[in-house]
Formats: C-alpha cells, structure tokens, sequence
C-alpha cells in the first residue's frame, strides 16, 4: 500500500500536507479507530476540522484495503521453525 496524506488549510488558503487524519474525517469515512490501525492509516488526535477532499480519499483507500485480504501465519508455518535450545 503507499502511503497517504491529510491534505489541510492553512490561515493564507494555502494546502499541505499534515500529520494524518482527524477522527472527525474517520467517523464520516465510516471507520474507526481501530480499522485505521489496521489499515496503516495515519491519525492526528489533536486535528478538529475535517474536509471532503480527506474523507473521499479515506473511503476510496478503506474500500481498496479491504479488497485485499492480509495474509496471516497458519499453524503449520509457525509449528516449522526450529526451537531454540536452552543452555544447562
């Protein structure tokens, strides 16, 4: 996955980049604080504003995501590796 931005205003009109995105934007995108963690979306707990241009770009990332499952470890891979010998 590459990497995502939050995109805010500053006080002259002009856009950069921030921290991440404010929990506001989240709970419009439909998503919580934990799907953001999974996800590997930045927040910025101190952001208050939220912008449309962010919540569609939380949606469109959130639905690319889940598209693609996360592959997980099985029980036979982990059963394979070797264990370690105590020193006695």
């Amino acid at each position: 996955m590459h990497h995502i931005k939050a995109i805010v205003t500053k006080r002259n009109g002009k856009k950069s980049t921030s921290r991440g995105f404010s929990l506001s934007e989240l709970k419009e995108a439909a998503l919580t604080r934990q799907d953001a963690k999974k996800i590997g979306i930045p927040l910025d707990v101190k952001r208050k504003s939220k912008h449309d241009e962010n919540i569609q770009t939380l949606k469109a990332h959130a639905d690319q995501a889940k598209a693609k499952p996360i592959p997980r470890e099985t029980k036979t891979e982990t059963a394979e590796k070797p264990k370690k010998k105590s020193k006695s």
